[in-house]
């Protein structure tokens, strides 16, 4: 009989439910008001930096190139678990089938994975331009950045396809019910039957290569960026070059805290409660900081954005 119930618990298993901010029942329309106008805001702030770097000429550099396709990738990727989560709150319902789990679980990972890529890439561009300035206008001409940025766009695909069918393999028994607010590997893991120590390895794997390896290459491109900037002989010099430095540093250090306790901890010390608040910190409080951090720390960016205004 028992083995009879585990053989449907284990076929029968076609959506799982998002248990999302479900036990706090009190605040759920609260929740849904604060979280819709974070997604305007997300949209239109990251929107306007897109806008403004394409339509203004004193914008057409590498640094904001980069900018606008970092504000088009948050846009993507908060959209990726954001309107999910409005429609649970707005409607209570919670479920969420296999393939859609699996369709969002997929893209989530993807962007995260560009986001550290794209991260990379415009702390090597700030290095050329501070570290080596005579032949920045050369090492950074328009055709390697746009072969950088495609770069980023296509490198993490294959791999987080692999790693999303890899873990939907698994078979799924007992409770159905996701302790997140968007189809994660942690909780799934916590869902799936039988050894899943090849999957955790593999989501190490990953994350030690789309995650902790940018993040030392950003880091080891800073310390030579800091060194440069104190060898400069004016202090008007040394200001200027760590302006259009610590935007940059900011983010990186909001993104990349959260997603490396995420994903590079031990299985033991992940808790659902933290789980959910490190996620909303990469995946919603980056994105929605990320235009006020660049626009109103730039004065390129300012005066770009009052030429649009009337």
């Amino acid at each position: 009989m028992e083995k009879k119930t585990a053989e449907v618990n284990l076929t029968s298993m076609t959506e799982f439910i998002l248990l999302g901010f479900s036990d706090i029942p009190n605040l759920q329309m609260f929740l849904f008001v604060v979280f819709f106008f974070v997604y305007v805001i997300i949209l239109m702030g990251n929107g306007i930096i897109v806008l403004i770097t394409k339509t203004d000429q004193a914008l057409q550099t590498p640094m904001y190139f980069f900018l606008s396709n970092f504000s088009f990738l948050e846009i993507c990727f908060v959209s990726a678990t954001l309107p999910k989560m409005l429609t649970n709150l707005w409607t209570q319902k919670r479920n969420i089938s296999l393939f859609a789990c699996a369709t969002q679980m997929c893209f989530v990972l993807m962007l995260g994975n560009i986001e550290c890529l794209l991260l990379m890439v415009m702390a090597y561009d700030r290095y050329v331009a501070i570290c080596d300035p005579l032949h920045y206008p050369l090492i950074m001409n328009h055709k390697v950045c746009v072969q950088l940025v495609t770069a980023c766009w296509i490198t993490g695909v294959p791999v987080e396809i692999g790693q999303t069918c890899q873990i939907f393999s698994l078979p799924f028994c007992g409770s159905s019910q996701i302790n997140h607010f968007f189809c994660d590997i942690p909780p799934l893991l916590k869902l799936a039957c039988g050894d899943t120590f090849l999957n955790e390895m593999l989501v190490f794997t990953v994350a030690v290569l789309f995650v902790m390896i940018p993040f030392l290459l950003i880091l080891g491109s800073y310390s030579k960026i800091i060194s440069t900037i104190l060898r400069l002989p004016s202090a008007t010099g040394r200001t200027k070059a760590f302006s259009t430095c610590s935007s940059h540093v900011i983010v990186v250090a909001m993104f990349f805290g959260s997603a490396v306790i995420t994903y590079l901890r031990p299985k033991s010390k992940h808790s659902s409660r933290t789980d959910k608040f490190l996620s909303l910190f990469y995946t919603i409080v980056t994105p929605m900081f990320n235009p006020m951090i660049y626009t109103l720390r730039n004065k390129d960016a300012m005066m770009a954005l009052r030429k649009l205004l009337p």
